[in-house]
């Protein structure tokens, strides 16, 4: 990965003198740091072994509903509803956003300079952008877009009542487009860009939208689809620059095609009088890329949205206009909408990119291009596990690559700012922290622009090791977030003080979350030392169920006699006792073994896939064998490269893939690893199999949030998984 090359600054490696002098020095100025920063007082507040493990972030509450074991938030005895009082809407709250700060700088788009196409080993083209710098709008700006383009809707002849579709990738249009549907209280149904057409035909047909709102490029598969979509009248494409447009497309249907901002122009000539929603109308339907079936609609209410804001504003570091936040996860993803909603609401700059264009060295950069972090330099992202774990491999890769004194002052920087992280006296603080910043981490923070602040993380468990490498490589506090679609996110996150791991922090301010014994799982609220059950969250942000299903509603979402709304999560968890929680397990991933065992196949694979091999896992258990199976992705690059160094031969990657030494090699690691995380021998998967694809929301086999889907994989692999167990 390129970008480290710097990570030691002028090291002079190449003199056994020089290396010599470099350690006496570095040796005296760690014993130096360490002695000031134990005599020094005013260094003494920052370290974190003063105080902070008896703090108590969560506290037990009375609640109403079924018998269980209930914590709220221990800086707030009522659950927060809004921002503030005059902010019960998305609406609202955007329009008051966008008038404080009329003038600062809002979303950020990077100059479109052209495109090319290169070959690739295998024949095919890739995709290479030139991009420039980011052009900015205001506010103001930004207000002035939304209102226009809702009343453009209105003039095209959008009929109030009825739902508007978006449909794209994540962009400042997309979230204009979003904000300006709440002017005239249309409700918005957000769907994944990379949904299939058997899903996307049932999201929209079921939500009987009349307005679709998508890319340029997605024009081509709702043409394809039209004769089965029953109720869409017009289609707003967004433009993008280098891409032809659409006037093809309204010789395939009857549908009213018009680019976005022709739409924008509509409305500026023909101004509309807002139609402003309430608290409890429904802001969006949401669909979930479910891991089994067509996806589920969530409907989620303005109040619902707001909620959230307000809740995880305060959980954050103090947020400043002078922010920057770099938005490229998906939009139809709940993480994202909330994490855009919470740095609109603090009057931050988000700047838009997207995971292709993320760094220098992402797959669709030209070569000699800047990739988004690095033009944009951000102090705020949000970010997912697997992400962070490739980040982390490659500098460990580079590290070892580099090798000598750039390894040795790499790996005793990390110790020493680990220590400090962990809370021990002999962490490197004060000016010894100063040193190793400088001198070894500096150019690692480049890779994302190098003022991260702050980041959050969310959508599946982090390790212990990315969470640290987080820490210290970037020098930034991580919060783990735990939140659901049917929350609208808002569950928990772990304080900016917290450095413990393997926790997903209190009770957000704007929920309670309840522990609720399930005795088949062997999870009760009486276990001691920590209560334990399936989670279940109540209050505000607890959203109104599924759209046109009343039967999994009713299932999954309960009102109290108090009239609060729950909902049962399906995740288990064990509250700590300062009030934080762990997520340990999921009801529907237990698998009971032949001899009466009880395995977790979420806690199988949240372990193996930190080896080196596996891109993707999924284990897999026959309650009538004893143990269980595993079917690996492995990492392409990482595989051919112990083959190279193994002197294996093979045509292809499929060939290698069913060589035994390469079943045996992965393997082997599972088994390293799943020693190191301390499973049980049952839960170690005794014969794996190796697919050779890669498995991609197109394929079916994971969600659009890179989660897998056990049925579609089960079907897929069925005669695989059987000779296994053969």
């Amino acid at each position: 990965m390129e970008g480290f090359e710097g990570l030691v600054v002028n090291s002079p490696t190449q003199h056994k003198s020089g290396a010599r002098d470099l350690f006496s020095i570095l040796t005296g100025f760690v014993v130096s740091a360490v002695v000031i920063g134990v005599v020094v007082p005013r260094f003494l507040p920052s370290m974190p072994f003063l105080g902070k493990k008896s703090k108590q972030r969560g506290v037990p509450v009375e609640v109403g509903g079924e018998e269980g074991y209930a914590i709220r938030n221990a800086q707030a005895s009522e659950l927060i509803e809004s921002p503030h009082r005059d902010a019960t809407t998305v609406a609202a709250l955007f329009e008051q956003t966008c008038n404080k700060h009329s003038q600062n700088r809002f979303l950020g788009t990077r100059k479109f300079i052209g495109r090319e196409f290169v070959k690739a080993g295998d024949g095919s083209k890739l995709e290479k952008l030139h991009l420039g710098d980011y052009e900015w709008q205001t506010y103001g700006q930004a207000f002035v877009r939304a209102c226009n383009f809702a009343s453009g809707l209105i003039k095209l002849g959008h009929e109030v009542d009825t739902r508007a579709a978006i449909f794209g990738d994540t962009r400042a249009e997309w979230f204009i487009a979003f904000q300006g549907c709440f002017r005239q209280n249309i409700t918005v149904v957000t769907i994944y860009s990379s949904l299939g057409e058997d899903a996307l035909i049932h999201s929209l047909n079921e939500t009987e939208v009349s307005t679709l709102i998508c890319d340029s490029k997605q024009l081509t598969k709702m043409t394809s689809i039209s004769s089965s979509l029953n109720t869409i009248k017009n289609v707003i494409y967004f433009e993008d620059e280098g891409i032809s447009d659409a006037n093809e497309c309204g010789s395939y249907s009857n549908w009213t095609v018009t680019s976005f901002s022709e739409v924008e122009k509509l409305g500026q000539k023909n101004p509309a009088h807002p139609r402003l929603p309430s608290k409890n109308d429904i802001a969006a339907i949401m669909y979930t890329s479910g891991s089994t079936g067509l996806p589920k609609g969530v409907v989620i209410t303005h109040g619902n949205v707001v909620a959230s804001t307000a809740a995880i504003t305060i959980v954050l570091p103090r947020l400043y206009s002078t922010d920057v936040y770099i938005a490229y996860l998906p939009l139809a993803h709940v993480f994202e909408l909330v994490a855009e909603s919470v740095v609109m609401a603090a009057g931050c700059q988000i700047g838009y990119g997207s995971a292709l264009t993320l760094t220098d060295t992402s797959s669709k950069i030209k070569k000699g291009t800047k990739g988004d972090v690095s033009v944009l330099k951000p102090t705020l992202m949000a970010t997912v596990p697997a992400i962070i774990d490739r980040i982390r491999d490659a500098v460990h890769n580079k590290v070892e690559e580099k090798g000598g004194i750039a390894k040795n002052l790499f790996n005793i920087g990390f110790k020493r700012r680990l220590a400090a992280v962990e809370g021990s006296w002999f962490g490197a603080w004060g000016l010894e922290r100063m040193f190793w910043d400088n001198i070894v981490f500096k150019n690692i923070r480049q890779v994302f622009g190098g003022r991260i602040r702050y980041s959050i993380c969310s959508g599946a468990p982090l390790s212990t090791d990315s969470q640290r490498f987080i820490n210290i490589c970037m020098g930034a506090p991580v919060g783990q977030a735990y939140g659901i679609t049917e929350t609208f996110a808002a569950v928990t996150v772990s304080e900016k003080d917290d450095t413990t791991v393997g926790r997903v922090g209190p009770p957000l301010q704007s929920c309670y979350i309840k522990l609720v014994s399930w005795k088949d799982g062997g999870y009760l609220t009486s276990d001691k030392p920590m209560p334990r059950g399936e989670i279940v969250v109540g209050g505000p942000s607890v959203t109104a169920g599924y759209f046109k299903n009343q039967e999994k509603t009713d299932e999954v979402y309960k009102v109290d006699e108090k009239g609060m709304r729950w909902f049962y999560t399906g995740d288990i968890g064990r509250f700590h006792p300062d009030g934080c929680l762990e997520i340990i397990d999921r009801k529907k991933d237990i698998v009971k073994l032949q001899h009466g065992e009880y395995i977790s196949l979420g806690k199988i694979e949240a372990a193996l896939i930190s080896s080196n091999y596996v891109e993707k896992i999924m284990a897999f258990a026959d309650p009538y064998h004893s143990y269980c199976i595993a079917l690996v992705v492995p990492l392409r690059q990482e595989l051919e490269k112990w083959a190279q160094e193994a002197g294996i031969n093979y045509n292809d990657f499929s060939e290698l893939c069913g060589k035994n030494e390469a079943v045996s090699e992965v393997q082997q690691s599972l088994y390293k690893v799943a020693k190191a995380e301390k499973l049980d021998k049952y839960e170690i998967p005794r014969k794996i199999y190796l697919a050779p694809d890669p498995w991609t929301p197109e394929s079916g086999l994971v969600t659009a949030a890179l989660k897998i889907r056990r049925e579609q994989i089960k079907s897929k692999f069925k005669s695989e998984i059987e000779k296994l167990y053969a």
